[in-house]
């Protein structure tokens, strides 16, 4: 999840067509489904969404996780600069279908 600001910068081309698929390929199998989400809009009227974008890699599990994207997480880390000036933010989550 990468935090919006006043100050951030963000190549959703280059995420989308370098960043991730260099992600996919690196952890392999492992990796069940990639969806990426890109802020729009918030609640409040004419104010930026709170993030710029948010990408959802689902795994089995925390472990396959773990695995699969540990090993590559400096190369994934390092190749930020080439999209954004800001960190992302890492949650693990649960998916419950409904």
């Amino acid at each position: 999840m990468y935090p919006n600001g006043k100050d951030v910068q963000f190549d959703t081309h280059y995420y989308q067509n370098k960043h991730l698929p260099m992600v996919a390929k690196l952890v392999g199998s492992a990796l069940k489904r990639l969806e990426l989400d890109l802020g729009m809009a918030s609640k409040v009227p004419d104010k930026s969404a709170p993030y710029v974008a948010i990408a959802h890699l689902v795994f089995d599990d925390v472990a396959s996780f773990q695995e699969a994207f540990g090993p590559h997480a400096a190369t994934f880390a390092e190749d930020v600069k080439n999209y954004s000036n800001v960190q992302a933010e890492l949650q693990m989550s649960e998916l419950i279908p409904f």
